[in-house]
């Protein structure tokens, strides 16, 4: 038969065309970002037992109206066609009012959400620290002697979850031949790992001249490592972690996953894929001061530290991201934005985003399969575009 498969008439590629190679390119990833189990090794984080969901909210006339753009007034169903958005959920005053979903995405699939996954792992911190088990002021190598010699030698906790490390390292997403591609060779996301552990790895990265705590640098493998720090404090694996300290309090529906490496330690940098209504609940518990259906999630004083009081302005301003908020911070791998809503965001690359906006009771979980990591003017119309669906809604 020279027939389309069914899989090829809906993804306009054939499956064994989707490769560990390949699966973050487009047009794989519109299909690979919701199946990254079938190409990475991962964990699973289980929900209750019985949980279901409720049925999706349509979007009404709301794809229609217009929002104004730094390229002129666009409407919403352009702008999400245009950010390759592969779903879109938004929760007003903690009731889901709308849900969308590209024809190749369905409601209640998983998807990775790429960087997201620092924040969600900073609330099992923060989880840890409200029991007394986790320090944020500890130096890493209370609780990581191994990491003597490496950058995080002389590092606090503090500074891997303000990403205020000195270290000597580049995200550089699209060089084959860079630090990072050992990296992600290491977590098994690119072909030729399994020689190298992710643990392995991050114990030969080297700091600057520097001192820690000075700039927010951007550097993912600080994030694996907090990973690595909670299960040593904890004397548990991060899936049961999450699981126990977030999942299972927050009602979350969906079953959660992570990548795992040889070792089996999590990619909590990068790795967690969840539903978007799940994501969403993780920014309405935000929202609600660490509670979730009455029940606390997370200490109140660890979420107005994270998303209000905390976090140093000038070592944000010295970074290379502060044209995203120019009045913004970064605390426990969350971004204040600085704006008058009190919004704060979790975001990945790829597109991904969850958006709380405090003073519109508005959560917003975006996910998608835009072709590049890093489009930093699409980045600006995206905050736009948040900004905007908050005055509509």
């Amino acid at each position: 038969m020279t027939g389309k498969t069914a899989f090829e008439t809906r993804y306009g590629f054939r499956r064994n065309e989707v490769l560990l190679g390949n699966w973050r390119e487009s047009p794989f990833s519109r299909w690979s970002f919701q199946n990254v189990g079938e190409l990475v090794p991962s964990a699973a984080v289980a929900a209750q037992p019985g949980s279901s969901e409720a049925p999706a909210q349509d979007f009404g006339g709301l794809l229609g109206e217009k929002v104004a753009l730094a390229g002129g007034a666009e409407t919403v169903a352009a702008f999400l066609a245009r950010s390759d958005t592969d779903a879109l959920t938004i929760m007003k005053r903690g009731k889901f009012v709308g849900d969308w979903f590209a024809p190749h995405m369905e409601f209640g699939a998983r998807h990775i959400v790429f960087s997201i996954s620092k924040s969600l792992t900073a609330i099992v911190a923060g989880t840890l620290e409200g029991e007394g088990i986790f320090d944020p002021q500890a130096p890493v190598s209370l609780y990581l002697p191994e990491a003597a010699g490496s950058a995080y030698g002389d590092a606090r906790v503090r500074h891997v979850l303000d990403m205020s490390v000195s270290l000597d390292f580049e995200e550089a997403y699209l060089d084959p031949e860079s630090a990072f591609a050992r990296y992600r060779r290491a977590m098994l996301w690119n072909p030729g790992g399994g020689n190298e552990s992710l643990a392995t790895f991050l114990m030969t990265l080297q700091g600057l001249a520097e001192p820690h705590g000075r700039t927010f640098r951007y550097r993912s493998p600080n994030s694996d490592l907090l990973g690595i720090l909670l299960e040593r404090a904890s004397g548990r694996r991060f899936a049961d972690l999450m699981r126990e300290k977030l999942w299972e309090p927050l009602g979350a529906v969906g079953d959660a996953s992570v990548t795992v490496d040889t070792e089996g330690t999590a990619r909590t940098a990068g790795g967690i894929s969840v539903t978007p209504r799940d994501l969403a609940r993780v920014g309405e518990m935000m929202r609600q001061g660490g509670t979730a259906n009455g029940r606390r999630v997370v200490p109140e004083a660890w979420v107005r530290d994270t998303a209000e009081t905390g976090g140093d302005a000038e070592a944000w301003r010295r970074g290379t991201m502060a044209f995203l908020f120019p009045r913004g911070r970064y605390r426990n791998k969350w971004y204040q934005t600085g704006a008058a809503s009190g919004a704060v965001c979790g975001i990945g690359i790829h597109g991904q985003w969850l958006y709380v906006n405090p003073k519109a009771e508005m959560v917003i979980a975006k996910m998608s399969s835009q072709p590049v990591p890093v489009d930093d003017p699409l980045d600006l119309d995206m905050i736009s575009f948040f900004e905007a669906l908050s005055r509509m809604v």
